[in-house]
C-alpha cells in the first residue's frame, strides 16, 4: 500500500522540524506517512539534514500561490505553520494562512493542522486587543473551519527557549534571576516546541477521528515563575542558591525591550501577551488533560529542558 503523503511547512523551524524528525523516527508514522518537508531553500544544511532523515526536502514561498499548489498536489495531511516575526505583520501572517487554507480546500487535503493561538483580542474582551501574533492565527483557524477543511489545530504553549539568557540569566548583582512583567504566580503553559511540536502533531495525524475540528493544547504543564525558579535552584545548587524571581513593573519591561531596538507597537504586544497569562490564562484556563491523553511518548518537563539547555551548560 502506498504511504499517504504528509506536508510540512517551516520544516527547518523549530515546529515544523519537530514534526518531520518525530514522524520519521516512529515506526507506526514512518510506515503510514511519505514526509514532504517545505523550506525556502532546499541546499541550506539544516534541510539537507532532513533529507538524510528519510524526508523529501521541497521548495515553496508562502507568498506564492502556484508554489503552494505545487507543494500541496497529492497531500492527504498538511502542517502548516507561518512565521509573524518573519515581518512583524499579521495581515501578512492572515493573508499566508489563509492561501494555504485555499490550496488545501481545492486539493481535497483530507486533515489539515493549523498551527493555531486563541483569539486574546476576544478572550479578554477587549483588554488585550495588541497581541496580534495570537489574533491572527486565531482568524485563520476561523477561516478554515469556514471552509469546512477536515482540520485539527495545534495550539503551541509558551516557548521553554524564552526563558535561559533572556529572562532567566545572571542578574547585574551577580546572582541568578528570572525577571516577567507578572505576578509569581501565574500560570505558564511551558512547552519545548523544538523537542515535542512533533508529539502532538504526530498523534493529531494517527488520531484523525479524536482530534478533527478539535484545539490540542501543546505544553508540558503549567509552570508559575517560582517554580521555575525552584527547579533551577535544585539543578545548579551553586549559582542558583540566591536564585529569586523579579516581577517587573510593566514600564520596566517595555523598557527592556526598547533597549533592544523593539518599536512601541511590539513592546506593547509583548507586554500584553505576558498579561494573558495571569489575566485571562494562556489557554482560556483550559486544562492540557485530554490534549495529552492522544499522545504516545512523553513531553519535555522544563527540568529536562533546564538540564540540557546549552544556556546552563557548565552551570553547577
Amino acid at each position: 500500500m502506498s504511504k499517504q503523503i504528509i506536508v510540512v511547512f517551516g520544516a527547518t523551524g523549530k515546529q515544523g522540524g519537530s514534526v518531520v524528525k518525530t514522524i520519521l523516527a516512529d515506526q507506526t508514522a514512518a510506515s503510514k506517512f511519505h514526509v514532504k518537508a517545505v523550506t525556502r531553500d532546499v541546499n541550506k544544511d539544516s534541510a539537507k539534514a532532513l533529507t538524510s532523515l528519510g524526508a523529501e526536502v521541497i521548495a515553496a514561498n508562502l507568498d506564492d500561490k502556484s508554489s503552494l499548489q505545487s507543494a500541496i498536489k497529492g497531500a492527504y495531511g498538511v502542517f502548516a505553520v507561518t512565521n509573524f516575526w518573519e515581518k512583524f505583520s499579521a495581515e501578512v501572517e492572515e493573508i499566508q494562512g489563509k492561501a494555504i487554507a485555499d490550496v488545501c480546500k481545492e486539493a481535497g487535503v483530507q486533515h489539515l493542522v493549523w498551527s493555531s493561538l486563541l483569539d486574546v483580542k476576544k478572550l479578554s474582551k477587549g483588554v488585550l486587543p495588541g497581541v496580534s501574533h495570537f489574533d491572527s492565527k486565531a482568524h485563520v483557524e476561523d477561516y478554515i473551519r469556514s471552509l469546512g477543511i477536515p482540520a485539527s489545530y495545534f495550539l503551541p504553549g509558551f516557548y521553554m527557549s524564552n526563558l535561559p539568557g533572556m529572562s532567566l540569566r545572571e542578574m547585574p548583582d551577580g546572582k541568578w534571576g528570572l525577571a516577567m512583567p507578572i505576578p509569581a504566580d501565574s500560570p505558564i503553559p511551558l512547552f519545548s516546541a523544538e523537542d515535542d511540536s512533533g508529539k502532538f502533531v504526530k498523534a493529531i495525524f494517527l488520531n484523525k477521528e479524536k482530534t478533527l475540528g478539535k484545539r490540542i493544547l501543546a505544553a508540558a504543564d503549567y509552570y508559575t515563575p517560582t517554580q521555575i525558579v525552584d527547579t533551577f535552584k535544585e539543578l545548579f545548587p551553586t549559582v542558583g542558591k540566591d536564585a529569586y524571581y523579579v516581577p517587573l513593573p510593566h514600564e520596566a519591561f517595555k523598557g527592556i525591550l526598547a533597549s533592544t531596538g523593539a518599536p512601541e507597537a511590539i513592546q506593547e504586544e509583548m507586554l500584553q501577551n505576558m498579561r494573558l497569562m495571569p489575566e485571562f490564562g494562556y489557554y482560556g484556563g483550559e486544562k492540557l488533560d485530554s490534549s495529552h491523553a492522544i499522545l504516545d511518548e512523553p513531553l519535555t518537563s522544563w527540568k529536562d529542558y533546564a538540564k540540557k539547555c546549552p544556556a546552563f551548560a557548565g552551570l553547577k
